[in-house]
Parts: structure tokens; C-alpha cells; sequence
């Protein structure tokens, strides 16, 4: 009870400093709550049926209150620092692999390579056991995530059961301090064209961009492709040194504008740029967010670079940690980010909210439209950053959704591994029709049950009509269709053929050459990059489109 007293106490001296602010119309309001929470807590400690674990009803508490602002606004107590800190400069302790549960299994999905895991023998396809002679039957991989990370230096003893042959081993893992690389791949794609794919925006960004390019540079770099595809953002000031790159000293790269003016700020490049003629393409699409948008947005507004993809993720708001008692942190909207034409790309709007909770998007009529800095092309606020190039997502097909959930991919690939100790280059690496007819003898004995779009529509339809009292009526009819659509699996196997062997090479690849070398077989396969290579091969589609005199839809 005293810990309670201890922490609203805590609460209340916050409140204090929010006054020294100039909050003082909050601050009775302030008090009112904080002695209503804190007669609420004693009372629900003292008579409530059951004991109560007051640590885990204060963080309930603050969870939902935080949760009725914005997603990003976020309590994080001292034992999820490391985590935290984890997503600001990618660095942790810990034996460096990915790890997933098939049905109660823990698996080991890829070790990264260079790292303990991949040091100490450890494959993916790996079965966990056992961590510290505790068994992890019934564990989930959050908690087993915690028990493989630790002090670098420090040792976990593994037992692992190999998926092909059944047999266990025990293997002693010393923890080292784990850096995602921000790059994981760059290279040529052609004699001219290089390619660089970021992952986050932490600490190291820059310089691993940077480096990257100045290696591309060496070996006859023409033009570039930057993919920010699924890179979810990260810290401003990364976004800032990255677009430093390729645009003069000393222009506007992003403004902040929060509710007190110490939030206010003028991010300007401050470097001399590497290269500000280079033809650059950016990769973008719905999961881009945050650093990657100011990044995109801001060459875009300077018609610095085409932008080809998808709607971005639209997030324009800025992000401070602020300490708390106890060793814990409070991560607080502050600002919401404005890039160089004026406009904020925020989509949604927290301070409006449906009845479920759930925030609304910022309307059409307030949408603004602004200018781009050089050109005069029009561009748009509230809605992410729209490409100059819209690439259409590609489809993916139930089958291929159900044997990536399923994992059968992923098993066959780890026997596939085991059979073939090495595999030609991975970005010349081929699954052949030979190879696939394997893959479907692999799966005759699996389960694999799914339904495509038509049979689940069909199957509304039947609940529908049985409701509405309409089903018997046309049950011949129904069930003639039902049986004309119903799918078959070999035939699926052979329709999604072509998708189907694409995963399986991607998949197969990792095991030889990991992430590095999955992204690099990837580049044969995917149309978006495709689609911008051909762009940088046509400079008078590229130049027209930053001109703003070049029109994708009549040239479709």
C-alpha cells in the first residue's frame, strides 16, 4: 500500500511542474482526479473480494488513459527500457536470431549471421527445448525473447531439437551486443543503376546510408533507387542527415510546431550534399511512416526525387521521452512535424474519435493544397504523401497466404537445406519445375485447409439467404455454384505456381545467405523495382514528372 501512496504522490508533484508551465487553469482538475485515483485505489485495495496487485492496476490505468490520446503517447516502465532503447539505436543483448511457434513449437526462424546464434551452430528450422534447463512447453515468443536476451558477456544454455532427424543437442550461446544493420543491402542493379534498401531511422542511419552511397559512387553509379518500402521511421534527426545528401546547404528539411515553444524548431541541411543531381527514385508504401515520410516528402516538395509506390502511412506526429520516477519514461506526442511546402502529412485526427475509439481520418474538405518548392506542383496535406507514381500492391493468393501461415514454406525450405549443403548465388539462385513437383510431394501429407475470396463470399451469401428465409428457394442453385467454384488444391498448386516458387526461393535463399542475401534475390522478382528501374531508364518520363508537365494517367 505504501508503493501506491508513493507513486500517486509521484503523480502529484507532476502535477505541480505542469503548473510551473502556465497550466494553472488544469490545475485544480488535476488535483480533483489524482485524490479521486488515489481514494479509488485504497478503497479497491482494502475491500475488493480478491487481492489485488496494485502495480498492475496503476499500469492498466495509465495504459488506458494514454491510449484514449494517440498510439504513439506511451508508458514505459523500467523493465521495458531495454526494449525501448532497442527501437531507437537497434542495439540489444542477446544471441541475435528471429524466432516464431508453429502450433506449441518454438523455432528458431533465421540467426543473423555473424552473430552468437549463427556462431554457435544454430539453423533455422531449429526446435527450442529448453533455455537454462527450464523447458519452454507453453511459452510464448515474447517471453521467450526475454529469456534469450541478456548482458553481453554473459552465457544461456540451449537445448534444440533438429527438425529433420529428431535429434537434440545442447548448445551454450554467449550473449553479445546485437546491432540490426539500418542497410542490410546495396548494390548495382545494372552498370548504372544502385540500390539501397533502409530498414529504421536509429543512430547509425545516416552513416550506413551514407557509406552505401559513397561505396555505389566507386562502381559507375548513374542513377539510384532508395527503398523505404516498410520502413516504419525512427528518429528525426537521421531523416535530416539522410536528405542532407542530396540537397544544398543550409535548406529547410522539416519544422516542429508543439504546444509549447520549446518544441518549436527549424531542421535545416548542414553539411555540404554528396551528390544534388543524381536521378533518385523512392520506394514507398503503406507501412512507410514517420522519418521515412519526411524523407520522401521533403525531396518530393524540393522535386528532388520521384516518388513511386503507395499512400504512405501518414504520421506527422513528433515523439520526446520524458523520465518518470522509478527509472521509468513517459514517450509524449510534442509536435506535429511540418515539411518544407508547409503541409503536415498527419492522416488521422486523435482529437476526434468514432464511438469504438478509433480515430478518424482527416476529411476531404480539409485537406489542403500546397505547392512544391521549385516546380509549383501541387501536393497534399492529411493524407501521407501521395507518389508521384502509384504502383498497384500485388496479390497474393490464399493458397500462398495459407502455406506462408502454415509454415509449410518454411519447413520445406529447411529441408531443402538439409539436403543441398550449398546453392548457386542468391541473386541467380532458381526453383525449378523439377523442384516444385518436390514441394507438392512435400505437401500431400499436410493439412492446409483454406477458402478463396469466392467460396467465403458464396458462404456469406447461404447465412444471408438462410436469415432472410430465402435459402430454400435456391439451394439447387446455390450448391450447383457452390460445386463450380470449389477450389482444388493441385490446381491451385499449378494456377499459383509461378507466386508460390518465388516465396520458396526467397525462403530457401536466407538459409545460405540470410537477410542480406534474401533481399538481393528479391530484387529479380519484384515488380515495383522494376517499375523503377524502367523510369530511370526513360530520364524524359522522369524529368517530365518532377517538371509536373508529365501525366501518368495518359500515358497508361
Amino acid at each position: 500500500m505504501k508503493k501506491v501512496k508513493i507513486g500517486l504522490i509521484g503523480l502529484l508533484l507532476s502535477g505541480s511542474v505542469w503548473l510551473s508551465y502556465g497550466f494553472a487553469d488544469n490545475y485544480f482538475e488535476i488535483s480533483k482526479n489524482l485524490d479521486i485515483f488515489s481514494t479509488l485505489m485504497r478503497e479497491l485495495n482494502t475491500y475488493y473480494v480478491d487481492e489485488t496487485k496494485p502495480g498492475e492496476l496503476m499500469k492498466t490505468a495509465i495504459d488506458g488513459m494514454l491510449t484514449s490520446l494517440d498510439p504513439y503517447t506511451n508508458y514505459i516502465p523500467e523493465s521495458k527500457i531495454e526494449d525501448y532503447k532497442f527501437m531507437t539505436t537497434g542495439q540489444y543483448g542477446g544471441i541475435g536470431a528471429l524466432i516464431h511457434k508453429d502450433s506449441n513449437l518454438i523455432v528458431i526462424s533465421e540467426p543473423y549471421e555473424n552473430f552468437p546464434a549463427y556462431k554457435a551452430g544454430l539453423k533455422a528450422g531449429d526446435i527450442l527445448i529448453e533455455i537454462d534447463d527450464k523447458k519452454v512447453d507453453g511459452k510464448s515468443t515474447s517471453e521467450i525473447s526475454e529469456f534469450l536476451k541478456g548482458q553481453p558477456g554473459t552465457e544461456v544454455d540451449l537445448k534444440v531439437k533438429n527438425p529433420i532427424d529428431a535429434s537434440t543437442r545442447k548448445v551454450t550461446v554467449v550473449r553479445e551486443k546485437i546491432k540490426i544493420d539500418d542497410v542490410p543491402y546495396y548494390g548495382m542493379l545494372d552498370d548504372e543503376i544502385g540500390y539501397i534498401k533502409l530498414i529504421s531511422f536509429t543512430q547509425t542511419s545516416s552513416q550506413s546510408f551514407i557509406e552505401a552511397l559513397k561505396a555505389l559512387r566507386k562502381d559507375s553509379l548513374k542513377s539510384l533507387i532508395f527503398d523505404l518500402r516498410g520502413n516504419g521511421g525512427g528518429l528525426l534527426m537521421e531523416a535530416v542527415h539522410i536528405v542532407n545528401t542530396v540537397i544544398p546547404q543550409g535548406q529547410i528539411v522539416v519544422e516542429t510546431k508543439g504546444k509549447l515553444k520549446e518544441w518549436d524548431a527549424t531542421y535545416r541541411t548542414v553539411n555540404e550534399p554528396i551528390d544534388t543531381k543524381i536521378p533518385v527514385v523512392i520506394l514507398v508504401d503503406e507501412n512507410s511512416a514517420s522519418a521515412s515520410e519526411i524523407v520522401a516528402g521533403t525531396l518530393q516538395d524540393y522535386d528532388r526525387a520521384v516518388i513511386m509506390g503507395r499512400e504512405t502511412f501518414g504520421k506527422g506526429l513528433v515523439q520526446q521521452t520524458r523520465p518518470l520516477s522509478y527509472n521509468a519514461q513517459l514517450k509524449v506526442t510534442v509536435a506535429k512535424y511540418y515539411i518544407p511546402s508547409g503541409r503536415c502529412i498527419q492522416k488521422l485526427d486523435y482529437s476526434h474519435k468514432d464511438l469504438s475509439g478509433k480515430a478518424k481520418e482527416i476529411p476531404d474538405s480539409l485537406i489542403g493544397v500546397f505547392k512544391t518548392l521549385n516546380n509549383k506542383r501541387k501536393v497534399y496535406d492529411g493524407k501521407g504523401i501521395k507518389p508521384d507514381v502509384n504502383l498497384e500492391r500485388t496479390k497474393v493468393s490464399k493458397l500462398a497466404l495459407t502455406l506462408m501461415r502454415k509454415h509449410l514454406v518454411f519447413d520445406y525450405a529447411t529441408l531443402y537445406a538439409s539436403k543441398n549443403k550449398s546453392i548457386e548465388d542468391a541473386g541467380k539462385f532458381k526453383f525449378n519445375d523439377e523442384d516444385y513437383q518436390d514441394f507438392i510431394s512435400f505437401l500431400a501429407d499436410k493439412e492446409y485447409e483454406y477458402q478463396t475470396k469466392s467460396e467465403q463470399l458464396l458462404s456469406k451469401l447461404k447465412k444471408t439467404a438462410e436469415k432472410e428465409k430465402y435459402y430454400e428457394g435456391i439451394q439447387s442453385e446455390y450448391e450447383a455454384l457452390e460445386a463450380k467454384i470449389k477450389h482444388d488444391k493441385l490446381s491451385d498448386l499449378n494456377k499459383f505456381k509461378d507466386e508460390i516458387k518465388t516465396l520458396i526461393e526467397s525462403e530457401i535463399v536466407s538459409r545460405f545467405y540470410f537477410q542480406k542475401g534474401r533481399i538481393k534475390q528479391s530484387l529479380t522478382n519484384d515488380s515495383e523495382i522494376v517499375e523503377a528501374k524502367n523510369l530511370l531508364h526513360q530520364m524524359k518520363r522522369y524529368d517530365g514528372i518532377l517538371a509536373g508537365n508529365y501525366s501518368e494517367e495518359e500515358h497508361n
